[in-house]
């Protein structure tokens, strides 16, 4: 994926991507595919569209930073470093492979373009904070961006990095919370009610845009406009479906766990085929 794809293309490569996400995690029988669904189209945007970096080189001083917060979540950040070339076929095919380099939640790998570990949430947004207070004081231009859970607003380590990231005027932070309002044990409402989310974070100092996380055109019309306030780090609030594409896996908790089984499998991608 190269920076600056159209809205079409970049609907087509998230199409191929939640296939890529369902097959390589039945493979590797492994969980999480509901929250990797979710977050698809995000990804897709990022690397699509609003990342700058060298497709030649994943640690050159000038790219852009991303951190994958939701670690859970790997397999669309994965199938994004094989689109650009970070990510060698052969190792994206192996994940979750005994012995191998991609685990379940991203771990530190450079060459590959996997900028941290990430696993333990809370930390994304707090670690790209100093990243970017790095790049102010250096004068560099390149900038980072962190996307977080919804259930990840709960970790006091977020609000103290928003914080953070406000005092020091970040405007060269962007991050993006996937709201699919589902986490580990049940609905985010019942667990630790977030809304007003985006009122949250405005008064944390932030300059906040809410936006439909499947609508790959409102999506990237709010990545356009970054930084969204002068002087302000930005945020993308993305109303967003647990397991979006695949109907019996949209809004269940039970795909926050679950791997499919043959059956179940052949029904997904036959879903997915058609779309």
């Amino acid at each position: 994926m190269s920076a600056g794809l159209s809205v079409p293309e970049l609907e087509r490569r998230a199409r191929e991507m939640r296939r890529d996400v369902v097959r390589l995690s039945y493979q590797a029988k492994t969980g999480h595919i509901g929250s990797s669904l979710s977050c698809v189209d995000l990804v897709v945007a990022l690397y699509g569209r609003f990342l700058k970096l060298d497709a030649a080189d994943p640690v050159s001083p000038a790219r852009d930073r991303f951190l994958l917060s939701k670690g859970h979540a790997c397999v669309p950040l994965y199938s994004a470093l094989a689109s650009i070339g970070h990510l060698p076929r052969d190792v994206y095919e192996g994940y979750g492979s005994d012995g191998g380099p991609l685990g379940h939640h991203p771990k530190k790998n450079s060459a590959y373009g996997i900028e941290f570990g990430t696993g333990s949430l809370g930390h994304g947004l707090a670690l790209g904070g100093g990243m970017a207070l790095t790049a102010k004081l250096t004068r560099q231009p390149w900038r980072v961006a962190a996307l977080m859970s919804d259930g990840e607003q709960g970790e006091g380590l977020v609000w103290e990095a928003a914080q953070f990231a406000a005092h020091h005027k970040l405007d060269n932070v962007l991050a993006l919370v996937d709201f699919n309002k589902m986490q580990a044990l049940g609905n985010t409402r019942e667990i630790l009610n977030l809304e007003p989310l985006d009122e949250r974070w405005r008064a944390f100092g932030w300059g906040v845009r809410r936006v439909d996380g499947h609508d790959m055109g409102a999506i990237v019309r709010a990545l356009d406009a970054f930084p969204f306030e002068p002087g302000k780090p930005s945020m993308i609030i993305a109303d967003t479906v647990k397991g979006k594409g695949v109907s019996f896996m949209e809004g269940s908790l039970l795909w926050h766990y679950r791997c499919p089984d043959p059956k179940e499998y052949e029904a997904a991608m036959k879903e997915l085929a058609d779309a």
